[in-house]
């Protein structure tokens, strides 16, 4: 570690450094540790609502992006308080890397009034806009042409802040993604667009379903830049995010970035995963887990050792042991309420 700490403050050093993949160049120790810390806790929040989702106590859906985590974390941890999001029906792991709250999040799920949408929404609505997370969207690329507004908006009000519109590989055949992005390259709009390739939508395989290759190459019929990404390699996300928001804060317009990564659960809690063989998701799980090689960079660099890794690992345990406790002790909504926030004054 102090090798590490040298390199970042003496110039004689500086030639070392380069050799570092990005994140280790740009970020503190601290920072890269709470990144892992995050990761964790998106791992563990969608695994503790899995195991709610099966003793009962959540009820409808869910679609979980467990295996995904590097994607939802490198693409925020270059972004700045008051920047903005927009994600998708699988996007547990977005609000968290944006500072969501896990109990209110846990409580939205078993529909508690303390849930983000006061237990009205559940897994497909949560929204925090104090942590400038513009919502989930259940509708398929529904997320993108919010996005493209509020990027308009951050534009005409000269604010300096830049949007990021999550989707998967399923809503770049949608119309509003080809619109949005259209728009968003005509008027320069600061806005990224990262699509989180998993491979398939719900049950097709993107090989099935996508006339080109690779979804960034779609990028080049609106005019801006389209960056396929190992999507399970964090610092490899946040250096594409890094230089597609400071393109974006410098008025040069909206990247389209393609992190190509995997879903280790089926697409939802009502699929069977009859289309996947377990050898590929085997493959995925023991060779490319998102956290596991994080971990491990940080451990080649010196940066963390076991004994702080499981230091880690049990705050998270506790972090959402609490939270689901705090939703399971939150009071239910009154029906005398069944229509307040439905209409206004």
């Amino acid at each position: 570690m102090a090798q590490v700490k040298k390199a970042q403050t003496d110039d004689g050093a500086k030639g070392d450094l380069r050799n570092l993949p990005f994140a280790f160049r740009e970020y503190s120790p601290e920072k890269l540790k709470e990144a892992l810390h995050k990761m964790y806790l998106i791992r563990r929040f969608e695994e503790g609502a899995e195991e709610s989702y099966t003793r009962g106590l959540i009820h409808g859906t869910m679609h979980l992006s467990i295996g995904q985590e590097a994607s939802a974390m490198g693409i925020c941890l270059p972004l700045e308080e008051n920047d903005m999001i927009g994600s998708t029906h699988r996007g547990h792991g977005h609000c968290i890397a944006k500072g969501a709250d896990i109990g209110r999040m846990f409580a939205e799920f078993f529909g508690k009034e303390t849930g983000y949408c006061k237990g009205r929404g559940g897994s497909m609505h949560i929204a925090d806009v104090s942590k400038g997370n513009l919502g989930a969207n259940g509708i398929v690329g529904g997320g993108i042409p919010i996005a493209v507004g509020a990027a308009l908006s951050a534009k005409k009000q000269k604010n300096g802040k830049v949007v990021i519109s999550f989707f998967g590989d399923g809503a770049n055949n949608e119309g509003a993604f080809h619109e949005a992005l259209n728009m968003a390259s005509v008027w320069k709009l600061p806005v990224v667009f990262v699509c989180e390739n998993n491979g398939y939508g719900m049950s097709t395989s993107t090989k099935r379903s996508t006339a080109v290759e690779n979804i960034a190459d779609r990028a080049a019929a609106y005019n801006m830049p389209g960056v396929i990404v190992d999507g399970n390699n964090l610092s490899d996300v946040a250096e594409a995010a890094h230089e597609a928001i400071e393109r974006a804060r410098r008025g040069e317009g909206p990247t389209l970035i393609e992190n190509k990564t995997y879903r280790l659960r089926g697409h939802s809690k009502s699929d069977r995963n009859r289309y996947r063989t377990k050898e590929e998701i085997e493959d995925w799980a023991t060779n490319r887990d998102p956290i596991a090689r994080f971990e491990a960079d940080l451990k080649t660099y010196g940066l963390i050792d076991d004994a702080e890794i499981e230091t880690i690992r049990t705050n998270v345990e506790k972090e959402i042991a609490d939270a689901i406790e705090f939703a399971k002790n939150s009071p239910s909504p009154d029906l005398s309420n069944l229509t307040r926030d439905v209409y206004t004054d």
